[in-house]
């Protein structure tokens, strides 16, 4: 389930998935500048985040990354592929993260995302402007 982004197969069908990924999110909150859509496969593979992710028949269907700040589990992605939307991928993932407090930030026009999250324990605990009308929601859960 640990991702191993030193092979080169792994490193790029993560990187297609968050691309494909990203792009919906990007749709949904009406803005492209999501960092990791622009990301290079070299600059993924030197992220430093820890990646689990989920295969079915067809290849890698998900994957979520996060980094130890003390006990807290920072999410930074949680990336579904498309073609995998409403089976359960992003549930399925958020469960294999590690025990303790979590917190995670989502586009806030991302009502997908946000509702999942919900549905999951998150309470919102700020917003922030990133640009021109577009904004993070923080969420975490205990």
């Amino acid at each position: 389930m640990i991702l191993d982004l030193s092979d080169d197969t792994v490193l790029h069908e993560l990187w297609t998935v968050q691309r494909l990924a990203y792009a919906v999110e990007a749709e949904i909150i009406g803005f492209d500048g999501i960092p990791p859509l622009h990301e290079s496969l070299e600059e993924l593979r030197a992220c430093g985040e820890t990646f689990l992710g989920l295969h079915d028949e067809e290849g890698l269907v998900g994957a979520v990354s996060y980094r130890l700040d003390g006990s807290t589990v920072d999410i930074h992605r949680l990336v579904v592929h498309p073609r995998a939307f409403r089976r359960g991928i992003a549930s399925r993932l958020l469960d294999a993260l590690p025990e303790g407090p979590q917190v995670v930030s989502t586009g806030t026009g991302n009502e997908p995302a946000l509702r999942l999250y919900r549905k999951r324990g998150f309470v919102e605990t700020g917003t922030r402007e990133i640009g021109p009308g577009v904004s993070l929601t923080d969420l975490s859960r205990p």
